[in-house]
């Protein structure tokens, strides 16, 4: 299952990739920097630059989960390739509703989504691929389980593809096209990230989980403090989380805009190393443990090799609660009731949910589970609703058989499919009408407006399982565990003491492999299901190459006010279903992105008609019209999930280019694989020039080259106009991807 072979000659050239490394930069070197190191195609030199050099690596692996690994598939089938030059799964996690409980739930899916798990299931097996069939669990909850390695690098097509750095591993999350580079094996390119060490001290105590240390992370860096850096963890206090505990603090890094996060090699690992079954694994990685942990003159000077430095003590730290609306608005629980009243947050819980692929390990099952036998015992019933999400089969069975499972039941909770259900949009609420204003809380990684219900009214907020579990049975915002009290069914007052629960299952995790599916033994056997009038399947045809000239009276589709993640662009929810056709797809285009001169959201005025329309109907117009177009954004324009239909449905529909204050990492480099020019303006108070009747011309492109900027020329509706500087990061190889066309275009080129 784990590629042992793969793994071995990963570790019998690491150490000497690394002193390769060591020599090259003249210094003691972090843990990341050691990896990406051994990772790289080429050590000849100089050393790359932090957030300068831009670097050509071969990662070990590639992981897709169903709702992008139709697209990247998809691309995959252009490039001529007969299978993959690396290990690769998809794994269907994200297609299945939440709605009434696991089997009713997954008999809908088998039957809703049954053509593009058909497509999947037969692509893989064409092309080398493993297969995770539906309910087998979630993408890095299985990736956790069975693939992981300490010291292994992987690229996966989702942005929390980061959580097996819980098993030391630098995990990329990446847009599909991403991942097509290194199937066909071409190099995966990366800016060489900076770097952030997070010093963890003291061990975590009574209700505080490792959940809250990246909450506690989240306050301090903000969306955007990660961006196109490694944080890097270290210290006695993270010896003392277990290695499920560490997944989920990487896995949540994604939210503050990491390349990735990444623990040091430990025992805790290795503990969980052997309970999955990879003793192996443990006895490779103890004979090359010196390279999977930073170089001790880092640790012992930190400041002198970071970029920055954050301290947290586990022992002082307190639970935490974050959101709503973003998942850095974090304060410790003991400040949430004050919270509550001075923002007339509604106090009532509607919903609580735990689980997902950030917290269902076997410990945050065990730790929300001793809350319930408690409050069940102490005559408590939950007073909000409870849905609980296994991440993979193996937690479900192991559940199940050890009785967290029953204990969630007797009280009235629903357990869900082993996938994404509601913590991406999946969840079918028929408690409330949309627009109703409620608070929900999860432990989930992802809190945007719209983002688990549909409602921009819902208020989610974000704490580990253990504390959504207590605040279940309060139904109130407003309750603090550790210090408020409850009455139960007889009157009397109740206090929850602490949970404690077991970090990994004594008698071993119940089996957990029915659901995988290895490539074909007879590929050529094996035709790829895609009908010819699907609606849910589009075979792609190749984007347009750039026409040689600088563009030139494009129109601006809209001008973005605030946040504009990828979910504002493009939408999951009843959206996932069209992530295989393009054409489908491209009809949710900013229709939740916020217009900066109207605040309507997804609604532009047509600059030919004059009429007011959907976003994606104006640009189907426009495109119609042979007119380009433009989009301008704020900062940390693309923030949030991996998914590249965000930079594929606007170049579907016309988009030559998008000019924001700043970009998020990943949604960059989605723009440049489709070859839209991504545009960052120097001057950010150029936001404030641009008019909604604007004309936009864009002089330099005939000349583009790394690091020279562009001009772009407003031509607004009064006849006058504004000029300013605009910079992009482009590479010499992805300026040849826009020439191209997109970087599939070039890929197909070299393939052939």
């Amino acid at each position: 299952m784990y590629d042992l072979e793969m793994i071995k000659n990963v570790y019998e050239r690491l150490g000497r990739k690394v002193e390769q490394v060591r020599t090259l930069f003249g210094r003691p070197l972090t843990l990341a920097e050691k990896i990406l190191g051994a990772h790289l195609c080429d050590l000849s030199g100089p050393p790359p630059e932090r957030q300068k050099t831009t670097v050509a690596l071969a990662p070990d692996r590639v992981a897709m989960q169903d709702a992008t690994a139709q697209m990247a598939i998809l691309q995959f089938m252009r490039s001529g390739r007969r299978n993959t030059a690396v290990p690769a799964t998809v794994h269907c996690d994200h297609l299945i509703r939440a709605q009434e409980g696991v089997k009713k739930d997954m008999l809908v899916a088998l039957d809703e989504n049954h053509e593009v798990y058909e497509f999947l299931r037969t692509a893989a097996g064409k092309y080398g691929m493993g297969f995770w069939k539906p309910g087998s669990g979630i993408i890095h909850q299985v990736v956790l389980e069975n693939y992981a390695f300490p010291g292994g690098m992987m690229i996966g097509t989702d942005s929390h593809t980061p959580n097996a750095g819980g098993l030391g591993v630098i995990a990329i999350g990446v847009g599909g096209a991403d991942a097509v580079d290194v199937m066909v094996g071409e190099p995966f390119g990366l800016l060489w990230p900076g770097a952030i060490g997070v010093r963890l001290t003291g061990e975590l105590r009574g209700w505080a989980s490792p959940k809250d240390i990246i909450l506690k992370l989240m306050g301090i860096l903000t969306v955007k403090g990660g961006t196109n850096s490694i944080v890097e963890f270290f210290g006695s206090g993270a010896q003392s989380v277990g290695a499920t505990g560490k997944a989920t603090v990487c896995n949540m890094g994604a939210e503050h805009g990491a390349t990735t996060s990444v623990f040091p090699y430990d025992s805790r690992m290795a503990d969980y190393l052997q309970a999955t079954g990879r003793a192996e694994v443990v006895a490779l990685a103890e004979a090359v443990s010196q390279y999977l942990q930073a170089d001790a003159e880092v640790i012992a000077d930190p400041e002198k090799f970071y970029d920055r430095v954050v301290e947290i003590d586990l022992s002082a730290l307190e639970p935490m609660i974050v959101g709503p609306h973003t998942p850095d608005l974090a304060r410790p629980i003991s400040r949430m009731a004050e919270d509550v009243r001075a923002n007339g947050y509604p106090d009532q819980i509607t919903f609580g949910l735990i689980g997902s692929c950030t917290n269902s390990s076997y410990e945050d099952m065990g730790r929300a589970a001793a809350v319930a036998r408690q409050g069940a015992a102490e005559g408590l019933r939950f007073a909000a609703p409870l849905l609980v999400t296994p991440g993979s089969d193996q937690i479900h069975n192991t559940i199940e058989r050890d009785g967290q499972k029953k204990t969630f039941e007797d009280l009235g909770a629903a357990v869900l499919a082993n996938a994404c259900g509601p913590c991406i949009g999946q969840w079918r609420r028929t408690d409330a009408a949309a627009g109703t204003r409620n608070s929900i809380i999860s432990s989930y990684n992802r809190n945007f407006p719209r983002r688990n219900d549909g409602n921009p009214e819902t208020l989610s907020f974000i704490a580990s399982p253990e504390i959504v579990t207590a605040l279940a049975f309060a139904g109130r915002l407003s309750f603090n565990p550790l210090t408020d009290t409850l009455i139960n069914d007889k009157g009397a007052t109740v206090k929850l003491e602490p949970p404690t629960a077991e970090e990994l299952p004594r008698a071993g995790f119940a089996p957990g492999l029915a659901g995988f599916i290895p490539p074909s033994d007879d590929p050529d056997r094996v035709n790829v299901a895609i009908a010819p009038d699907s609606q849910r399947l589009q075979e792609l045809a190749p984007f347009p190459a750039w026409d040689g000239k600088d563009p030139t009276d494009l129109v601006l589709l809209i001008q973005t006010a605030g946040k504009c993640t990828t979910d504002h662009i493009s939408a999951a929810g009843p959206w996932l279903r069209f992530r295989g056709h393009l054409d489908n797809i491209s009809d949710n285009a900013f229709l939740g992105a916020t217009n900066r001169f109207t605040s309507e959201s997804g609604v532009v005025t047509n600059r030919f008609t004059g009429e007011k329309g959907k976003a994606p109907e104006v640009a189907r117009d426009y495109k119609r019209r042979g007119a380009g177009w433009v989009v301008v954004g704020d900062y940390n324009y693309g923030e949030g999930s991996s998914r590249e239909h965000a930079a594929m449905t606007p170049r579907h529909l016309g988009c030559r280019a998008v000019i924001v204050r700043s970009f998020a990492r990943i949604h960059e480099t989605n723009l440049k694989k489709q070859g839209v020019l991504p545009l960052i303006f120097v001057n950010p108070d150029d936001y404030e020039r641009v008019r909604e009747d604007d004309r936009v011309n864009i002089k330099g492109v005939t000349d583009l080259a790394p690091g020279r900027n562009l001009t772009v020329t407003l031509k607004h509706g009064d006849g006058t106009s504004d000029s300013f500087e605009a910079r992009h990061t482009l590479t010499a190889g992805q300026i040849e991807w826009f020439k191209a066309g997109s970087a599939l275009n070039a890929i197909a080129a070299r393939q052939k």
